[in-house]
């Protein structure tokens, strides 16, 4: 039996556990990891690693504001179910068909149209939001400043006004 400072590494471990490849006892495992490199030299590769370039703030910005316009807009729905992109009613005095935009009484389906608008609604008010953030800042002119509250403002009283107009289109007794 070796002492004990032999076996026992730093951590209190064995050393062996360190280097438990090398003592096999399979005398095919140690022709197959040093015969091969005996005679047979890797080859020297001159590869250059593609440089990726970040893009920039304005690009990520924008495609998160994209997907979000995409997910608020119901496209997974549009897709799934494959409703009409605009609906028709027929009027009950002349007889003649009329262009439905917002699908009334069902909360849960719509027409295309419907989900596309109601999303551009919603990334307006985002925007408005964004608007507002930016005519915080102090380092921009009081011009700029003013013009970015007062875009944000009325972004936001518009989305905020126009969706709630679709809400009440689509469930015409909602909040009264």
């Amino acid at each position: 039996m070796p002492p004990k400072s032999e076996t026992l590494g730093s951590s209190g471990t064995g050393a062996t556990a360190d280097h438990a490849g090398d003592f096999s006892i399979d005398p095919i495992f140690h022709l197959l990891r040093i015969l091969p490199y005996s005679f047979l030299r890797p080859p020297r590769l001159r590869l250059k690693l593609p440089s990726l370039t970040l893009p920039s703030a304005m690009t990520v910005y924008s495609l998160i504001l994209l997907t979000y316009f995409m997910v608020v807009s119901g496209i997974v729905y549009d897709v799934i179910v494959e409703p009409p992109g605009i609906g028709s009613t027929q009027d009950r005095f002349t007889g003649a068909v009329r262009p439905v935009v917002f699908m009334p009484g069902r909360v849960n389906g719509q027409y295309i149209i419907e989900g596309l608008s109601s999303g551009f609604m919603f990334v307006l008010g985002g925007i408005g939001i964004v608007l507002l953030d930016l005519a915080l800042d102090r380092n921009r002119a009081k011009s700029v400043r003013i013009s970015f509250a007062s875009a944000g403002v009325a972004s936001v009283v518009i989305a905020y006004v126009m969706s709630m107009l679709f809400v009440r289109i689509k469930i015409p007794a909602y909040l009264r």
